[in-house]
């Protein structure tokens, strides 16, 4: 089991020195989360590609490792591959026609080959040869050098043949950790999911700060999705996760601001903590997820009045998207169901929200606002490394986690119905509902009184803040399902 990775098109267009240490952080993200896998997996560094080896790694673990593959920053594309000794053409042909054989069975096919190093042969007389053979032996469709149903791909390097088996779509962008760190202001939202995902692909080590104001479901949900992001395209590098207790701050604008501009200081409020913040984590960008002319406070003349709080970069990875395409890429990266029902709270509903600010009105308006507010609010903060959430999900209360089911118990298999779908979870002589996470609300208010249900995820955290939450309104009949061996 070995892969050949692709490297995204903008690193091959570097110097010399710039792509050596592109390369060396992709090699060593990778080393780092691959091990996590296996210990067995090597990653291997070329001038223009990077090798995954497998060695005796547990072919069970195959599809782990092209699924991280296909979410890592950096990568382009990749290709499963089996490598052999360089013979003869024939020798190549018998390979080809071996791994091809079946594939192209009534098809249409190409050869194309790869070549690197010193031969006395071109690539072309490989693909002619190779080509031939197929079309002779194989019950092919024949050759079709525009238009082929199927590519046979073959590498050469030096004195190795790599049979290519499949090829994958890679996430793009740069290496995690290559570019400079960003603080993303997070709500849980489309907007704040996809920007976050963007500067994380992008290659900025990614921190996320959250502005509670006031709703500790939302605050449970955001550090959900925060963790999911960080797992499936961050865990290369540990990042922080803050939490703000903005209600009071909010409080202090409605008794001090006028309705109409209300939302465009709450923004500038939330900047100048930001702000506070980067400076502490020496962090020099914010990040956003405004998109022009979205909501009122999101018009050009205000995110200038916005951006005026701050002497950050703000960058706004969406600054020119259309919702549908926002909402369509929380789709394709599993955030979707997160967002969609993400709790709200609305700090600051104005009426006739001004679309054009100007600063002397908004100074005026902050001009009674106590900032002693904002500060005790920055003093209330809370810090925790991200990968701390699956330890300790920052709630109040332990809730009780059983290793084993009882007779009157029931348990929800909360994860997403994809997950449930590819690992279903088998208790022999047990009641199992599933319910995902973003269901749970509204069906736990139909638990039975007489019996105790026991929520179950893969990690044990999502499990452990819902019926945490669950417990808070009131359902002391939940607990947590957490297997000895799961987590």
């Amino acid at each position: 089991m070995k892969f050949s990775i692709r490297l995204f098109p903008e690193i091959t267009i570097k110097s010399r020195p710039v792509r050596k240490r592109l390369i060396q952080r992709l090699q060593s993200n990778l080393q780092n989360m691959l091990r996590r896998i296996d210990e067995e997996i090597k990653v291997r560094g070329q001038w223009d590609k990077l090798d995954v080896e497998c060695g005796k790694a547990d072919e069970s673990k195959r599809e782990d490792v092209i699924d991280l593959l296909s979410r890592t920053p950096g990568i382009h594309s990749f290709i499963e591959v089996t490598d052999y000794p360089l013979g003869d053409f024939h020798d190549i042909f018998e390979k080809a026609l071996a791994v091809y054989g079946p594939e192209i069975k009534g098809k249409t096919f190409k050869v194309r080959v790869k070549r690197s190093g010193k031969h006395e042969f071109r690539s072309i007389d490989v693909e002619r040869y190779v080509g031939g053979g197929l079309n002779q032996h194989a019950e092919a469709a024949g050759v079709d050098v525009h238009n082929p149903e199927v590519y046979v791909d073959l590498e050469i390097r030096n004195d190795t043949l790599y049979v290519v088996t499949a090829i994958y779509k890679g996430l793009g962008g740069f290496p995690l950790g290559t570019q400079d760190a960003t603080l993303s202001l997070i709500s849980g939202g489309f907007d704040s999911i996809v920007a976050s995902y963007m500067s994380m692909r992008r290659g900025c080590k990614t921190h996320f700060l959250f502005f509670n104001l006031g709703g500790h479901a939302h605050e449970i949900g955001v550090k959900q999705v925060a963790l999911y992001l960080w797992q499936k395209f961050g865990s290369s590098a540990r990042v922080k996760f803050i939490t703000i207790p903005f209600d009071e701050v909010v409080g202090e604008i409605l008794q001090s601001v006028h309705h109409s501009h209300m939302g465009v200081v709450l923004k500038r409020m939330m900047m100048r903590a930001g702000e506070k913040v980067a400076d502490k984590m020496k962090i020099e960008a914010l990040v956003t997820g405004e998109s022009i002319a979205q909501v009122s406070s999101q018009t050009l003349p205000n995110l200038a009045i916005i951006d005026a709080a701050t002497s950050k970069l703000v960058v706004r990875p969406l600054v020119t998207m259309d919702k549908q395409d926002i909402i369509d890429i929380t789709r394709q990266i599993g955030a979707y169901d997160f967002a969609k029902n993400m709790p709200e709270y609305c700090g600051v509903i104005s009426d006739r929200p001004t679309t054009c600010a100007k600063k002397e009105r908004v100074e005026e308006e902050e001009s009674d606002f106590d900032y002693e507010v904002l500060e005790r609010a920055l003093e209330r903060r809370q810090v925790i490394s991200i990968d701390e959430i699956v330890e300790d999900v920052n709630i109040h209360a332990e809730v009780e986690a059983l290793t084993k089911v009882q007779p009157n118990q029931v348990v929800v298999d909360i994860r997403a119905p994809h997950e449930q779908e590819k690992k279903p979870l088998n208790i022999p002589g047990c009641e199992i509902r599933l319910i995902p996470f973003f269901a749970l609300g509204a069906e736990a208010e139909q638990f039975s009184e007489e019996k105790e249900y026991l929520l179950y995820c893969e990690k044990g955290v999502m499990s452990q803040m819902h019926a945490h939450q669950l417990q808070e309104r009131g359902l002391s009949n939940v607990k947590v399902y957490r297997p000895g061996n799961s987590d």
